[in-house]
């Protein structure tokens, strides 16, 4: 087959320069104020990288694949990102109301003897976790951050650090969570760096399954069917224990097959810039709320209501119910009963 045409992106030239220079300008501001970034880049090329190539799950997948530009990038700028996404977080978590049930369940976790209440506080931040994770795909507000996460269709040792920064915020909850349970401000902070660093690691091109331990531990098997398109994107959401997919019903880890074709069904620009302005569009100008406060408050009410209906459904639907029949159900986009109805299989 013939090479296929190198074709100006959309919009034009000029303007995918423009995009790209921006995106430059970003990872160097964030490189000269912070060496973060670049340093994450140098260790995990160092620590998974020959990992991938002695053991890679796709053979066929180059180290220099589509998009790798795109997401050293996005490591490079990963310390700017952050600071933008920690103000949303601090927002985020105050509003998810997640510190009311730490606040409930204080009493109980305090009389925990000292040894136990490391296990505790890992299991009760991964449940946290769960639920938010599970609602960042299963809400389409809050999809439209979390799916640019999902955007890579190669994943290897670098394509963790494709986020948009207000995802970040899915930490918030269970960060907020621990400290009004009664855990350390140092302890929720160290549990919430452990998953981010196992989060890039779950993302490698490598081969790992530990299949006696797939149902106690995480490995990069488990993640990689969460990024499965097809089939399993609704999965898989924990991350330190496959239990509480297991517990809640979206374990997905078949043995007759491995996950191959990762992405979103949906079109997701490839530059930077185009990507964290990507979950915005649509939402108007932020400045509306001084022109008219009443009715933007009124509009941000009824919207974080729409939200709250989601997520009860998202937590509602029925256990193992397959992807197609979970969108219909959770979006309430049937055509009639049966069309949510469970099938005998789910019981």
């Amino acid at each position: 087959m013939p090479p296929a045409p190198r074709l100006p992106p959309v919009g034009g030239w000029s303007r995918a320069i423009v995009l790209r220079l921006l995106a430059l300008g970003l990872a160097v501001l964030a490189v000269w104020n912070n060496q973060d970034g670049l340093g994450a880049v140098i260790v995990l090329f160092v620590l998974v990288v020959p990992f991938e190539r002695l053991f890679p799950r796709h053979d066929h997948q180059g180290f220099k694949r589509p998009h790798l530009g795109l997401d050293v990038g996005y490591a490079l700028a990963s310390p700017v990102l952050q600071a933008v996404g920690l103000t949303a977080a601090v927002v985020v978590g105050v509003l998810s109301f997640a510190w009311m049930p730490g606040l409930i369940l204080r009493p109980y976790i305090q009389a925990i003897p000292q040894p136990y209440l490391l296990f505790v506080g890992v299991a009760l931040f991964d449940l946290a976790g769960y639920w938010t994770h599970r609602w960042y795909h299963e809400v389409p507000q809050l999809w439209r951050f979390h799916a640019v996460h999902h955007s890579p269709e190669h994943m290897d040792w670098v394509s963790g650090f494709r986020a948009h920064p207000f995802d970040g915020t899915l930490i918030a909850p269970a960060f907020f969570f621990l400290i009004a349970a009664g855990f350390s401000p140092e302890f929720s902070g160290l549990v919430a760096v452990v998953q981010i660093v196992l989060g890039l690691f779950l993302h490698a091109n490598v081969r790992l399954w530990l299949k006696p331990l797939s149902r106690l531990i995480m490995t990069p098997e488990f993640h990689h069917w969460h990024h499965y398109e097809e089939e399993a994107i609704w999965c898989n959401y924990s991350t330190f224990l496959p239990l509480w997919d297991i517990l809640f019903g979206t374990y997905h880890m078949p043995r007759e097959k491995r996950p191959s074709v990762y992405g979103v069904d949906e079109v997701i620009p490839m530059t930077m810039v185009e990507q964290l302005r990507y979950p915005l569009e649509g939402m108007g100008n932020p400045l509306r709320f001084l022109r008219h406060p009443f009715r933007s408050f009124k509009a941000m009410c009824t919207g974080l209501w729409g939200i709250l209906r989601m997520m009860k459904r998202s937590a509602l639907r029925p256990r193992h119910q397959p992807f197609h029949r979970a969108v219909l159900y959770v979006q309430g986009e049937a055509a009639g009963a049966d069309a949510l109805a469970p099938l005998p299989s789910e019981g």
